[in-house]
């Protein structure tokens, strides 16, 4: 049973800035290891970013130690300001023509079997850096064959454009993240649009009904339980195939703050929930993020593997 705190609303933006002490189930393993080092030095070689790094991710130790990275494209500036983000803000570089193939070779010379590629926003790109993933997908598929793609996309402000680009090279996985609930999208994402992520996830699936559909909340932020419910019931409507639930971090003291810290029974009981309404997949755990177990996901629901 929820207890009542769970289902209490909180204002994000009202909220004491001090910092919540962790639960001691939050254990986070510094990365470490051959594999970890050899991965660092590859991605600096072939000047390629990584989400890992940039957004601090508290995976990075095991899914680095296990031969698994996310690439970061498009650089490593972002263009939009979301409060809960510790990817560099402001006035990125051109996009790098080169970087598609510098992917390719370091996807080879890692050998996966599935590669994750997401990206900062850049607004400042016509179509939002879409024919820099479309190419990248494309690369992947004909270097790579083994290996499956997922992409997790920004909203590219709901251009029909370069969503058609991107679904065209057939992704194995299309991931765009809702990050948070509706009422708290304002102040959680102020420069992104609830209605485009509907149309990414809707649209995405009815260009290719073969690719895998995913998004992913944060909890702790100040939503309800009820919110929570409604938010993923409303992605089931969309027809989104994965869904992924994990603990909110606040990166600094410049973020938005922690509401509360669900627990390992909470978490369960989403999980539960998300398999109870359709979802295919459900990673639902205080340090699940976006790309943790995707080779587990295509592998097991993909018709291609």
């Amino acid at each position: 049973m929820v207890s009542k705190a769970t289902r209490d609303r909180v204002n994000p933006e009202r909220i004491d800035t001090t910092p919540l002490r962790r639960p001691d189930w939050i254990k986070v393993r510094a990365p470490s290891g051959e594999t970890y080092t050899w991965l660092k030095e590859l991605m600096q070689r072939k000047e390629l970013h990584t989400v890992c790094e940039e957004a601090n991710c508290p995976n990075m130790g095991e899914c680095w130690g296990s031969g698994t990275a996310t690439f970061l494209v498009l650089g490593d500036i972002c263009t939009r300001r979301c409060g809960f983000c510790d990817v560099k803000r402001g006035v990125p570089l051109p996009l790098d023509e080169e970087e598609p193939e510098r992917v390719v070779q370091a996807v080879k010379a890692m050998e996966l079997k599935h590669a994750v590629i997401t990206s900062v926003d850049r607004d400042d790109d016509i179509l939002g850096g879409a024919r820099i993933f479309a190419r990248i997908i494309r690369r992947i598929h004909e270097e790579a064959p083994g290996c499956s793609v997922e992409v997790l996309i920004p909203d590219f402000r709901a251009d029909p454009q370069a969503l058609r680009l991107i679904m065209a090279e057939k992704p194995e996985i299309l991931n765009h993240n809702v990050e948070t609930v509706l009422r708290l999208y304002h102040s959680v994402q102020p420069q992104d649009r609830h209605e485009w992520s509907q149309y990414v996830l809707t649209t995405a699936k009815q260009l290719q009904p073969n690719s895998l559909t995913k998004s992913g909340i944060m909890v702790g932020l100040g939503e309800t339980w009820e919110e929570i419910e409604e938010t993923m019931r409303e992605l089931r409507a969309w027809d989104v195939d994965i869904l992924t639930i994990g603990q909110y971090l606040q990166p600094s003291r410049k973020h938005l703050p922690i509401a509360r810290y669900y627990s390992m029974e909470e978490f369960q009981q989403l999980k539960d929930y998300g398999y109870a309404i359709g979802f295919r997949w459900v990673e639902s755990a205080p340090l699940v993020r976006s790309s943790y177990h995707a080779a587990e996901q295509v592998r097991a629901l993909s018709t291609q593997f």
